[in-house]
């Protein structure tokens, strides 16, 4: 089955690179009417909203969500050229360390705002107009394994997505007699270009991910195509009664020991 994405608007964020990018990709492959991307890079932003114009409309808006005005603010711009916003993929995220002890609040704060206020910011304005337009549609979060608990190297990134886990849930609970669905995407150890960068400020060597993979169950590990398709099945009708799941996306099972 083809999953087709016809007649449809969505609005990615984190969309300069990584899953965001992947999801913008293979919305266009899906035959998505139009697409908004935002993130915080207008060069990338502008390139990508070019090179997909080919295939379908598509502008950028540049924002960094940790401002709520200037997170509202691209839905609104998005609106300026697309009436109706069928869908939408929350790829944006903060990834910072930090354990209990060295945690700071600046940053606790300031990964809450990106990876949880924003989401319900966005959530609350797409839902907002689809209701008043008596329209359905779909909410992608893009979460993360960590959202179960994460390691002790990542408390305000694995608490925040633990946030949007239940966010995720509840707001599916909330939307769904508006026909709105919203689900979510625990991924795992993705290779992205935001993990390239993690690895070479921690002094990885420059093969680090051929020495990973190796040790992976499938041989590799996910890339954003991965996530991309799950994605877009949710954000089609192909999942039409589909709303309230978080989906552990990894190659490993949670709660299983060898």
């Amino acid at each position: 089955m083809k999953l087709s994405l016809s007649g449809k608007v969505i609005l990615v964020t984190g969309a300069t690179q990584g899953v965001g990018e992947g999801v913008a990709r293979a919305a266009v492959e899906a035959g998505c009417a139009g697409l908004v991307l935002t993130g915080r890079s207008a060069e990338r932003g502008n390139a990508l909203a070019k090179d997909l114009s080919k295939s379908c409309p598509a502008i950028f808006v540049a924002a960094d969500l940790a401002d709520p005005a200037a997170t509202k603010r691209v839905v609104a711009e998005g609106a300026k050229t697309f009436p109706t916003i069928d869908g939408l993929v929350n790829a944006a995220g903060l990834t910072d360390r930090g354990t209990i002890f060295d945690t700071s609040v600046e940053l606790w704060d300031l990964l809450y705002a990106v990876n949880v206020r924003a989401p319900f910011i966005l959530t609350q304005e797409i839902a907002t107009r689809l209701r008043d337009q008596k329209k359905p549609g779909s909410i992608v979060n893009v979460i993360t394994m960590s959202s179960h608990g994460g390691q002790p190297f990542l408390t305000a990134y694995s608490s925040s997505k633990g946030a949007l886990a239940t966010l995720t849930k509840n707001t599916a609970h909330a939307l769904r007699k508006n026909r709105i669905r919203v689900n979510g995407l625990n991924i795992g150890w993705m290779d992205t270009p935001g993990e390239h960068a993690i690895k070479a400020r921690e002094g990885q060597p420059g093969n680090w991910l051929e020495i990973a993979e190796k040790s992976q169950p499938f041989g590799r590990l996910l890339k954003p195509r991965d996530a991309a398709v799950l994605a877009v099945y949710l954000l089609s009708d192909a999942s039409e009664l589909v709303t309230g799941s978080v989906i552990d996306v990894d190659q490993n099972v949670m709660g299983a020991y060898d």
